[in-house]
């Protein structure tokens, strides 16, 4: 019982976390979306930041595979990439980890080593360690959109 609870809580905690996340790119113009004066465009981010919230949703690292329309090389910031990914893309890759969440947390052995060998903790710290990345780039994306265009995005609570 104790399980099922805590599984809910991460469910709840990934779906904010995500939320926040939809909040920073449905609030960026296109203007600022591919603005060129960034090292880390604002897509590639937001990208990013999809793409390893469901990288770490998966059992073990050989077991990943890509959303369909992945990119090969994009999810890795500090990389020049020429085509980006359209705010409407990165949106229906956002809707697909969301569906993924829903999908794969429910069974989430929380004991289990993380699966990753990079990342020497179990399944529950991999969870934290997932929804942190997250909120870490929700706030970068949130702080240039306050600095740039002086757009707010608000907190949002588990549901």
């Amino acid at each position: 019982m104790a399980e099922l609870n805590i599984l809910n809580s991460v469910a709840r905690q990934y779906r904010a976390s995500l939320a926040m996340l939809r909040q920073t790119i449905d609030a960026c113009p296109e203007s600022l979306w591919v603005a060129p004066e960034y090292p880390n465009q604002f897509w590639h981010i937001a990208y990013h930041a999809v793409f390893y919230t469901h990288f770490y949703l998966h059992h073990t690292e050989a077991d990943f595979r890509p959303w369909a329309k992945h990119k090969p090389d994009t999810q890795y910031l500090a990389r020049k990439i020429e085509t980006p990914f359209s705010k409407s893309e990165v949106l229906e890759f956002h809707e697909f980890c969301c569906a993924e969440v829903e999908a794969r947390v429910p069974v989430i052995d929380l004991e289990a080593p993380s699966g990753f060998p990079f990342l020497p903790f179990n399944k529950l710290e991999l969870q934290f360690y997932n929804i942190r990345h997250t909120q870490h780039h929700t706030g970068q994306l949130a702080d240039r959109l306050r600095n740039a265009i002086n757009i707010g995005t608000p907190w949002v609570r588990p549901e």
